[in-house]
């Protein structure tokens, strides 16, 4: 099944949306590639296989791409200091993972076998700890103060997120609210991170830091609510991991929250014996699709995301027109384009 909403841009490629940019900081992300590979090496031989199992899995890296471009956006032109920053959010968002899979007892990751089916929790889970280590040994060879405060504390951020969406978890009276809280924390923060100590390190007065904050920030929020969509109308091949995950592990996310709220009482019990006591039947997903399709809960979270993009957009409209900043606002496009 595809996704049931329609979008005007018509777009039947969204990763066109991303081509200028990825063109636009290609040498640098050569250069962060090489330091990825170089910082996962060990002489213990587990470490950097089951690291480069994910990274080597075919993510986009659109993390680091971001903060290469926001650092250029910003005309910094001091080193190798975006490029390590670069490599260090993304090992930050590998080692989450890496922990997610863990906790939410994943199979699939980026359209490939979970790390912890084939070494374990426990391996899965150290080597993440790895990652971050070296996430931060990095930071601190940048020098830059500010830049490390930002990452440490969107590292906590992120933290809190994990056991914030842990405690929401089956809960199906989660409002709105609570979680987009939740995602603010668990996704957006190392987006809004990685956008931000672009011009830190470029030296640029607060308002530019806090627009590029702004931007990465809703452009993350924007970025989860299309997957919340895409894990009940996508395929695994757009997800990266078996569709109705988010169902069968009884995540609470936005079509639900919506869903649940206009839905009968009938309704309500549904969602109430599949997600909070786990009682899932042949059958349920398709009911659950037929339930947020009634409710047009789906069509409603693209709306949702559609309106964070418009945020993210106008955040950037502090820096002068010019191709770097034309890439960027084309991201919100791929992102909210995913679920075509």
């Amino acid at each position: 099944m595809g996704v049931v909403v329609s979008f005007d841009e018509g777009r039947s490629d969204p990763e066109a949306s991303l081509t200028e940019l990825v063109a636009l900081v290609a040498a640098g992300m050569e250069r962060v590639n090489a330091m990825i590979l170089s910082r996962t090496g060990s002489d213990v031989a587990m470490i950097p296989e089951v690291a480069n199992h994910l990274i080597a899995s075919g993510g986009k890296r659109l993390r680091p791409i971001l903060t290469l471009a926001t650092a250029d956006l910003c005309g910094y032109a001091g080193g190798d200091g975006a490029v390590k920053l670069a490599a260090s959010v993304e090992f930050m968002h590998t080692a989450t993972l890496l922990h997610d899979d863990v906790v939410d007892e994943s199979d699939m990751r980026r359209g490939r076998v979970a790390a912890r089916i084939n070494w374990g929790n426990q391996a899965s889970v150290l080597v993440g700890d790895f990652l971050l280590g070296q996430a931060f040994r990095m930071m601190v060879e940048v020098g830059s103060l500010r830049a490390l405060d930002i990452l440490s504390a969107a590292a906590t951020v992120i933290a809190e997120g994990e056991v914030m969406q842990l405690t929401a978890a089956k809960n199906t009276e989660t409002s709105e609210d609570e979680y987009l809280a939740v995602i603010r924390s668990k996704t957006a923060e190392l987006f809004a991170a990685a956008c931000e100590v672009g011009p830190v390190l470029a030296d640029r007065p607060r308002a530019e830091q806090a627009a590029c904050r702004s931007y990465g920030m809703n452009l993350g929020i924007a970025f989860q609510l299309i997957d919340d969509v895409l894990d009940y109308g996508g395929t695994s091949a757009s997800l990266g991991k078996n569709v109705g995950d988010d169902f069968r592990e009884g995540k609470i996310t936005l079509p639900i929250v919506l869903s649940f709220r206009r839905g009968t009482d009938e309704e309500r019990a549904f969602w109430r014996r599949t997600l909070e006591k786990g009682e899932v039947e042949a059958g349920d997903l398709e009911t659950a699709r037929a339930i947020l399709r009634r409710h047009r809960a789906l069509e409603d979270t693209v709306e949702r995301a559609r309106h964070y993009g418009a945020m993210a957009r106008d955040a950037l409209a502090l820096f002068p027109n010019g191709r770097m900043k034309a890439a960027l606002l084309q991201v919100v496009d791929f992102c909210i384009a995913r679920a075509h």
